[in-house]
């Protein structure tokens, strides 16, 4: 009966680390196939340019008012306009994000367009920062919501609590 009980638990938790595994793979093919090669993304693990650039983010404003990045500045994308990050200097380094990172990389691919110099994709976007669980803010308070845009877009958030 013990060996049994050892068993199931073993098998569980093989199934079950396997197929956090297989959504991670997942996840990150469906990043490989979203990202421009020619376009910078910057990882959580590289702080020092997480810590010394503007944040903007590229979702729509519901999107951002139920959270973001703790000082990210919504500069949306429907309706992005370049009025909306005229007082950045273009030697500023800049991040943009969206859910995934698809949307900020088009917004990215504006602004050195434009003539900003130093600009970043977020990889993995939002989504990929709650699963991280890193912490993201709504009217400037810690919040554990996140807005994954649809059902089928919230398949890739498995932390926090879903908003829709």
């Amino acid at each position: 009966m013990k060996l049994q009980s050892t068993f199931i638990i073993f098998l569980f938790f093989a199934l079950f680390s396997q197929s956090l595994m297989a959504q991670s793979m997942a996840y990150k093919t469906l990043l490989k196939g979203v990202y421009d090669k020619d376009f910078p993304l910057v990882h959580l693990e590289q702080e020092e340019i997480l810590q010394n650039a503007v944040l903007l983010d590229t979702r729509e404003k519901e999107e951002y008012e139920v959270s973001h990045i703790d000082g990210a500045r919504w500069v949306g994308y429907d309706d992005f306009s370049f009025e909306r990050v005229k007082d950045i200097p273009k030697d500023q380094t800049i991040i943009v994000y969206c859910s995934i990172g698809a949307r900020s990389q088009d917004i990215g691919k504006k602004l050195k367009a434009e003539g900003f110099k130093e600009v970043y994709n977020l990889y993995g976007g939002i989504f990929h920062w709650v699963n991280e669980e890193k912490p993201v803010f709504s009217d400037k308070l810690p919040t554990k919501k996140i807005h994954v845009y649809s059902k089928t877009w919230g398949i890739w958030v498995n932390k926090g609590e879903k908003v829709y």
